[in-house]
């Protein structure tokens, strides 16, 4: 019999980058990316999109090493946040709660089993437009900023896993949602290279790939979306004429279809600007799609081969933890 999925997931709600270079990592989301700061507070700078609903969906926080200091989930009511909470702390995995943050109440923390910092919280301050960016369109949390690309939303986060299984398996058991997509080394022996999970009817929210490097705890990147595929070529553009340096694309992925562009901001973090196109998950007897390793070798769906330094760069480097 198929195991009941827990949905008491609401969506990613944000995540700690951390920049050693605070100054232009701003400059890169505000002007570039064209976010808005809703509050500075110590050495961090808290950003949102224009149609983020929350206070912040990023918080830069000054360090000397480029990375991820944490990232944070967004429970469905505070049932399922003290359901969740109470699955954790069965595990070896749980740290404790703290009293909240700025934008947001009382989260409880723990690490994944790769050592990445996370917290699930409920309780949240919105944000409201004031007379400077209130949107014409009563059901858009701010104003379209007509600024660089202009990203909309925060749509998922990618994490560097060295026990990818452990991490599927901890995350289905204790956090919940469905794994919409999975590499495996081969149908055989069942071991996953990477995999996709979803908490809502978006295709994903976090995906978390093997880290070929050996290490534990390392961030890929964060993704904002925009509103059209040609938004990202134009996001192309802007990225060129402002020094920004592209990783790769804009391509599309075989695996969830997403229209992609990937570029490293000032600090040294690789950032996704990316449409996911239309596609949903709305099918309540949806089955894992299941690739192996043989297939991914065949690339991307069309345009060019994955960079090397996509399956192994990440943050902190590897140099930089030596």
């Amino acid at each position: 019999m198929k195991q009941e999925i827990i949905w008491d997931i609401a969506h990613l709600a944000h995540v700690e980058m951390l920049t050693p270079k605070l100054e232009e990592s701003t400059h890169f989301f505000t002007d570039i990316m064209g976010m808005s700061v809703s509050d500075v507070k110590g050495d961090s700078v808290y950003l949102r999109a224009y149609d983020d609903y929350e206070h912040h969906t990023l918080k830069l926080t000054a360090s000397k090493k480029p990375g991820m200091r944490h990232f944070a989930w967004r429970a469905k009511s505070e049932q399922a946040l003290q359901r969740r909470v109470l699955a954790i702390k069965k595990t070896n995995y749980a740290i404790g709660w703290n009293e909240g943050d700025l934008g947001h109440g009382p989260a409880f923390q723990y690490t994944s089993p790769d050592g990445h910092l996370t917290e699930i919280y409920f309780e949240t301050t919105k944000y409201k437009s004031g007379k400077q960016d209130t949107s014409a369109l009563k059901n858009t949390a701010s104003k379209f900023p007509a600024r660089g690309i202009n990203v909309r939303r925060i749509d998922h986060l990618n994490l560097f896993a060295k026990d990818v299984r452990a991490f599927r398996n901890f995350q289905l058991e204790n956090l919940g949602g469905l794994l919409t997509e999975t590499i495996l080394d081969n149908l055989s022996d069942q071991n996953p290279k990477a995999v996709w999970f979803a908490v809502n009817s978006k295709s994903y929210d976090l995906a978390v790939t093997e880290d070929h490097t050996g290490m534990t705890g390392r961030f890929h990147h964060v993704t904002y979306a925009t509103n059209s595929r040609e938004e990202v070529l134009i996001a192309a553009d802007i990225c060129l004429e402002n020094g920004i340096y592209i990783e790769t694309g804009p391509h599309k992925h075989t695996i969830q279809q997403t229209f992609f562009l990937y570029v490293y901001e000032p600090g040294g973090n690789r950032v996704e600007i990316a449409n996911t196109t239309a596609r949903l998950i709305v099918d309540p007897d949806y089955e894992t799609v299941v690739w192996t390793q043989e297939e991914r070798k065949k690339g991307q769906a069309w345009g060019l081969p994955t960079v090397p330094t996509f399956h192994t760069r990440g943050t902190p480097m590897a140099e930089e933890i030596k």
